[in-house]
């Protein structure tokens, strides 16, 4: 497996790494890349991978010594809701009025998938993440991020963090958009994986740790074989339809969510973990 990302050193354009075990990134635009999406659609993205890091001389910095930004060029970005159980017993808990529709959507055939950004609203790590300012219950949703290339194959996966005004969402089902989508509301990262199995994710645990003040105000974890639908299920639908020059990210649901005697508040830090993939870390702003 490679950990593929974005980084610079003190300033100037993003470059082309991978992360290796030790911690430190490997610039690979000395081994002729640009960009992430190059290699994404390449037809063999671990093969060119491991053909390029064959190069013992390719330059490494250590990760305190870098800037990551997110993986996403020039992908959107969609998701896919109620895919956990436990994410179906939040959503209805929102509201008694859209109850049913959820109970619904997480037994039908069809999933529920809906647009997220567009790819340059995307937050980097490190970046800050926001909350409506005319919302009263935000909260993080930590997902696992499928991403495609332009061919609809399944090349990697990253960790996502799908902020959600809970309280709009509640009032209305057809005020998810707003629930859903706004400034700040999508950070990926901190790289893409590449070279897993589904079989193999599904052994990964997914996180959160909210901290406010220094101390911790949240957590829970749970793991992403809870997911009900298969991978290559939710590639499918999201393709049906639709076409994606630059390929997409997936974000899968979340089965971690505070309680409704929770929200978010300004300056607070979000920590997603993902075991086989790193850590995406936000500070929270009102937008």
């Amino acid at each position: 497996m490679h950990k593929l990302c974005r980084f610079n050193r003190g300033g100037g354009r993003p470059l082309v790494g991978v992360i290796n075990e030790l911690g430190a990134v490997l610039d690979l635009s000395y081994a002729g890349f640009s960009t992430v999406t190059e290699i994404l659609e390449a037809k063999d993205p671990v093969a060119k991978l491991d053909e390029a890091l064959g190069d013992d001389n390719l330059p490494s910095y250590p990760l305190a010594d870098v800037t990551l930004f997110s993986p996403i060029e020039g992908q959107e970005v969609w998701a896919a809701g109620v895919t956990y159980l436990r994410s179906k017993s939040a959503r209805m808990e929102e509201s008694d009025f859209s109850a049913t529709a959820y109970d619904r959507v997480y037994d039908a055939e069809r999933p529920e998938l809906f647009f997220k950004s567009m790819p340059g609203k995307v937050v980097d790590p490190g970046g800050e993440v926001g909350i409506r300012a005319d919302a009263q219950w935000n909260v993080p949703e930590p997902e696992l991020t499928l991403v495609f290339n332009s061919k609809k194959e399944l090349v990697g996966c990253s960790i996502g963090n799908d902020m959600s005004s809970r309280d709009i969402e509640g009032e209305n089902l057809l005020y998810l958009p707003q629930a859903k989508v706004y400034d700040k509301s999508c950070a990926v990262g901190p790289c893409i994986v590449l070279g897993a199995s589904e079989s193999e994710v599904r052994d990964w645990t997914i996180g959160v740790t909210i901290s406010r003040g220094g101390e911790t105000v949240f957590e829970g974890e749970t793991s992403i074989g809870q997911i009900k639908r298969s991978f290559d299920e939710l590639g499918e639908f999201l393709w049906r339809s639709q076409t994606f020059p630059d390929g997409v990210a997936l974000m899968t649901g979340t089965g971690v969510v505070p309680g409704e005697d929770f929200t978010l508040a300004a300056d607070d830090v979000v920590r997603i973990h993902i075991s086989g993939i790193g850590e995406l870390e936000n500070t929270v702003a009102v937008v």
